[in-house]
């Protein structure tokens, strides 16, 4: 089956690319590509075939992404939906939702807290909606998994009014998150653990306390930024540092030199893939590691607090997945948790990392967040639904009316 009825086709755009997966009628994964260097030297590719081609702007990233889906059997008419993984949705868009004028324009509103993210993501929103007027689109947002955090873990101590303007912290890679919570469970065989702690480990990282289900603290905070040590962002950096920065450089060239020069990139002088870093044992490279364990730790420490404890820890994200040298360094400083790791079940990239004497659990869970946001809107389109007078929504099972 190469597609079919039903079919979600998740979209993750960003400034140049834009990122796809299609999930059929039973959640299986069909089709994954990549619509890239738009505005330059673009391509296409899906299915691990890439071909050069002409991508102009998002409208004609978009409209290749279709086409290569037709030629793989996949016809527009066969989508049952589009969802899109929007960064940022502010205070107020904590949850899934179904895109229409308003959330749109809450989308647009929340642009000044991620300038590098939801205009894109509001791009690829606005050229489906050209290219394919009548097809539904959903979105989900990074932020809405730490909505449950405490207005304690939210506030930065500034005045109220500074708040007002949106100045808090928002926790990021909640879709991530919320696909861990889910999965786990169904890899372990066992109930979610009550105080669990998860590691999102990759070129952007964070961690998050996740209590009884939900996130209850998170290491990013306004921004992206804040917390680890990255591939190539800074984590976090005192303010009165950044305004010294900014009295050197300026504005803009601080927030090149935070974003895109720092991090591993910045710490071992030009390497920002851990991989690579790994397996050099240069002493930069060396010492990037350790710095990216050791504030990990660190950070680790405080997410344990805030938990008053913690039953199991999670690994996910690229490094999380298949770095095994980051993951022993980071289960030998927990040792005082009580966590024992398994040598051999950590070189086989787990999925279950603890041993038996082990007083904490640990897993690898791989990261699936395509998944997660095509469930969104598959559990979305069921409410609308149910919500629905039965004649309207027996014409839509049995396919004489379209969804609008």
């Amino acid at each position: 089956m190469p597609g079919g009825a039903g079919s979600i086709l998740v979209l993750n755009a960003g400034s140049s690319s834009i990122k796809f997966a299609l999930f059929d009628e039973e959640m299986a994964e069909r089709h994954r590509g990549l619509a890239a260097g738009i505005g330059g030297e673009s391509f296409l590719e899906i299915g691990g075939r890439r071909q050069a081609m002409p991508l102009a702007d998002h409208r004609a990233a978009l409209a290749a992404v279709l086409r290569a889906l037709e030629e793989a059997g996949v016809r527009l008419t066969d989508l049952s939906a589009a969802a899109h993984r929007v960064v940022h949705g502010g205070a107020r868009l904590s949850a899934p939702v179904r895109l229409t004028p308003e959330t749109i324009a809450e989308i647009a509103a929340c642009s000044p807290l991620a300038p590098l993210h939801n205009p894109h993501n509001l791009a690829a929103i606005a050229a489906l909606a050209e290219i394919a007027p009548d097809l539904p689109q959903y979105a989900s947002f990074d932020t809405a998994f730490h909505a449950t955090n405490p207005e304690v873990a939210t506030r930065y101590a500034i005045p109220r009014i500074e708040e007002t303007r949106g100045i808090r912290r928002y926790g990021f890679h909640g879709l991530s998150y919320a696909s861990l919570v889910r999965r786990l469970p169904e890899i372990s065989g066992e109930p979610l653990p009550a105080r669990l702690l998860a590691f999102h480990l990759g070129n952007g990282a964070s961690l998050c306390a996740i209590l009884r289900g939900k996130s209850v603290a998170t290491t990013m905070g306004y921004s992206p930024l804040d917390g680890l040590t990255m591939g190539t962002r800074s984590g976090g950096i005192d303010a009165n540092a950044v305004l010294r920065l900014v009295e050197i450089h300026g504005l803009e060239r601080t927030k090149e030199i935070l974003n895109y020069e720092s991090g591993l990139l910045g710490l071992s002088g030009g390497k920002s893939d851990m991989r690579r870093l790994l397996l050099e044992h240069t002493a930069e490279s060396d010492f990037a590691v350790e710095h990216f364990c050791y504030w990990t730790l660190r950070h680790a420490g405080s997410l344990i607090a805030a938990m008053e404890g913690c039953d199991a820890i999670a690994f996910t994200g690229g490094i999380g997945e298949n770095a095994t040298g980051v993951r022993a360094r980071i289960c030998r400083g927990l040792e005082w948790l009580g966590m024992r790791m398994d040598p051999d079940a950590n070189h086989r990239h787990g999925p279950r990392l603890h041993a038996g004497t082990s007083k904490l659990g640990a897993w690898v869970i791989r990261a699936e967040e395509e998944r997660m946001i095509a469930e969104d809107a598959r559990a979305l389109m069921a409410q609308e639904r149910a919500a629905m007078p039965g004649g309207v929504r027996s014409r839509l099972a049995s396919g004489d009316a379209a969804p609008g």
